[in-house]
Parts: C-alpha cells; sequence; structure tokens
C-alpha cells in the first residue's frame, strides 16, 4: 500500500471518527412553531417574551425574513450566528476564503476547522446551534464577473419564498472593492443593505443603512481610496496585516443584528449611521442624504423612482381646532375678577418708554418715582417715631 493509500485511509478514518463525536452530541429536532411556554427545553421562551414585554408585536415573524451575509469574517459570522440563535428564517452566505489558524483571534471558528472554507464551516456549526434556519452557501468571489451575476441572481431571487428577493444584505467584507460591488448590485436593484466595517487599528467601526434613493450611498460620498481610483493592493505592505481584536468585532457584529432586528420587526428606531471609537468610547451619529451628482447611474435612477413614490404619498392635512366657546358658560354664584391696581397705578408703574420701531415691545418698563415708591424714606420719616421707640412699643405688647 502507498503512502498516498495510507493517508487517504486515515483521513477517513479521522472524518469517520468526528462524525461519530458529533452524533453523540445533544442535537436538537426541528421546531415547527416558536412558543412563548417557559420551559428549559424551549429555546425561543427568552426570544418570545420581548412580544409579551410589548417590544416586538410579532416576533414569530422572524421566520419569513431572508438575510444575505457578505463576507463570513470577524464580524460576519458573528452576525450570522446572532440571526441564527434569533431564529431567522434563512441565511445566504457569501464568501470565498478559507479558516485559518490566524483566524483564531476572533470569536466563532475552531483551531480543528482550519483548512475549511468560510461558508461550509459556519454553515456546519450554525445548523448545529439552530436547525430550524435554512442556509445557502457560495464559497466564491463577488467581484468577478460571473460570480456578480449569480450573486445578483440570489439576491433578487433567494428569499425564503420561492422567487422572492432576501429582505436585507449585510455587507461585512474587508476591502472596498467588495463593497462598491454590493453598492453596485444594491442600487441596481432598490435593496436595502447595511454596510459595516472595523478600522485596521482594530479600535473603532460603524454601520450604515442604505436605502437606494433615500439615503447616500456608497458612491455617493466615497472613501478617498474609492475617489482617486487607487488600487488597494499597492497600499498593502509585505509582512504587516491589520490588528483584530475580537472584542471590537463583536461590538460592531451587535450593532449591525440590533439595527436589523428593529428594520426587520418594526420596533425603535433603525439607525442610518452608527460610528464607534473604542479608545474615547465616543458614538457618532448622522443621516446622510443621497448625492444628486453620484457616479453610479442606478443610485441617481434610484434617487429619482424615490421623488416619484414620495410625489404620490397623500400629505397630511393639519387642522387647527379653535376653541372659542367660553370655559364656563354659566355663573349661578356672579363671580367676577377684579384688579386691585388702579389705572391711575398702572400708569406710574409704567415709567418711560424707549422710541422703538413698529410692532416692537419692551418687556418691562422703569417704574416712575413717586413719594408712595420712595425707599430712601426712613421709618421715622413715615410714623414720626424713631426705630428704637417702635421696638419698645412691639415689646411691651
Amino acid at each position: 500500500m502507498s503512502s498516498i493509500e495510507e493517508l487517504q485511509k486515515k483521513v477517513k478514518q479521522l472524518e469517520e471518527e468526528l462524525e461519530k463525536s458529533r452524533q453523540s452530541g445533544a442535537v436538537r429536532t426541528k421546531i415547527s412553531q416558536m412558543s412563548s411556554e417557559v420551559v428549559d427545553s424551549n429555546p425561543y421562551s427568552r426570544l418570545m417574551a420581548l412580544k409579551r414585554m410589548g417590544i416586538v408585536d410579532d416576533y414569530e415573524k422572524i421566520r419569513d425574513y431572508t438575510v444575505a451575509v457578505v463576507g463570513v469574517g470577524g464580524v460576519g459570522s458573528v452576525a450570522a450566528e446572532m440571526l441564527t440563535r434569533c431564529g431567522i428564517g434563512k441565511l445566504l452566505l457569501f464568501d470565498y476564503d478559507k479558516v485559518e489558524l490566524a483566524n483564531m483571534n476572533r470569536l466563532f471558528y475552531q483551531p480543528n476547522q482550519a483548512g475549511m472554507s468560510k461558508v461550509e464551516a459556519a454553515e456546519r456549526t450554525l445548523r448545529e446551534i439552530n436547525p430550524d434556519v435554512i442556509f445557502e452557501i457560495y464559497n466564491y468571489n463577488i467581484t468577478t464577473m460571473d460570480n456578480f451575476q449569480h450573486f445578483m441572481d440570489r439576491i433578487s431571487h433567494g428569499g425564503i419564498t420561492d422567487g422572492k428577493p432576501v429582505d436585507l444584505v449585510l455587507s461585512c467584507v474587508d476591502n472596498f472593492e467588495a463593497r462598491m460591488t454590493i453598492n453596485t448590485a444594491c442600487n441596481e436593484l432598490g435593496q436595502s443593505w447595511i454596510e459595516s466595517g472595523v478600522s485596521e487599528n482594530a479600535v473603532s467601526g460603524h454601520i450604515q443603512f442604505i436605502v437606494p434613493g433615500d439615503t447616500s450611498c456608497f458612491a455617493c460620498a466615497p472613501p478617498l481610496v474609492v475617489a482617486t481610483h487607487t488600487d488597494e493592493k499597492t497600499l498593502k505592505r509585505e509582512g504587516v496585516c491589520a490588528a483584530s481584536l475580537p472584542t471590537t468585532m463583536a461590538i460592531v457584529a451587535g450593532f449591525l443584528i440590533q439595527n436589523t432586528l428593529k428594520y426587520l420587526l418594526k420596533f425603535g428606531n433603525v439607525t442610518y449611521y452608527l460610528g464607534y471609537n473604542a479608545l474615547k468610547d465616543f458614538f457618532p451619529m448622522m443621516a446622510m442624504k443621497p448625492n444628486p451628482e453620484c457616479d453610479d447611474c442606478n443610485c441617481r435612477k434610484q434617487q429619482e423612482e424615490f421623488k416619484k413614490r414620495e410625489a404620490l404619498k397623500p400629505k397630511p392635512v393639519v387642522v387647527e381646532e379653535v376653541d372659542t366657546a367660553p370655559l364656563h358658560d354659566e355663573n349661578p354664584f356672579e363671580i367676577e375678577i377684579v384688579s386691585e391696581t388702579t389705572e391711575e397705578e398702572l400708569k406710574q408703574a409704567e415709567g418711560e418708554k424707549p422710541q422703538l420701531t413698529e410692532g416692537v415691545t419692551v418687556a418691562y418698563t422703569k417704574p416712575a418715582k413717586s413719594a408712595t415708591n420712595d425707599t430712601s424714606a426712613t421709618v421715622g420719616d413715615v410714623s414720626g417715631q424713631s426705630l428704637d421707640e417702635l421696638m419698645k412699643q412691639m415689646q411691651s405688647l
């Protein structure tokens, strides 16, 4: 027997042992319907509590939605796991990379998965976590021409209902070329998506919700690398890699999926842009409108379509209610409000008024001086007695 055959036999034996160890573990069966019953055997009881507490109207609808995750790396793998644990209906995973030991500083992947494609390793892990989720995995680079057409097809027809588009696309890629590819596809299809990223120094990140025609697309305000048409490959130095922290990756993934759930299940406010600076714990937020002169022709087209849709919406009519009826129509006790200040006192209190432009009035005036309000007079001047005499009278009372 040759050494190659011996190695093949050994590999097959190890695969069989691995499969047996997996089967011996606790694997739950599929659950046809989400239940809110509070028992230890119900994996959805904590999620369904959101409905009971009034946060979400109908949490079960999570099973009706499909999300495409492009890039199953430090952010994408954790995002896919969060969606799986939340009970999403269907997940489409796109990536062309393999699991490496250099990825072990991040969450999700394990050393025994080294050498496997990321999408295959992710599907195996996620299916064990929640077998109720439907998975589609694609191990290819979306930026090539042939793969781009297939990517477009799955976005527009890969929904949980046959022939329907996905409900949301999550960009978890680590390069501008892939982001621009996703941007191009979503602009052409009118598909909403959320872009995410972590800086090379691993201490900041962001998410950006993009609705074609309504918000700024990725090409409306492109980074310098994209705006100058610089080849990213020329920016990378030999032997130098970007930093990566599992904490920052997980935080950005958490923001990403939190926004995804708010968008799909319609609760809270969907954030259009949220940044994160770990050094200062700074969280900037903003909303960016689309650029009318965007380089992407499909973005400009979507802007026109959005304006047409907005023009067709009925404008809300604001009717001001004027209540002219008296507060108390009847006055059986003939109660009247009488001012204790006479007209003469009002005139004296007004004092001098400066010359002002027509329509402008002063908030207050300095009262005119008079004998009655002259504070310089002493007590003795008014009563004819000194202060000591008045004090003695008070003590004798």
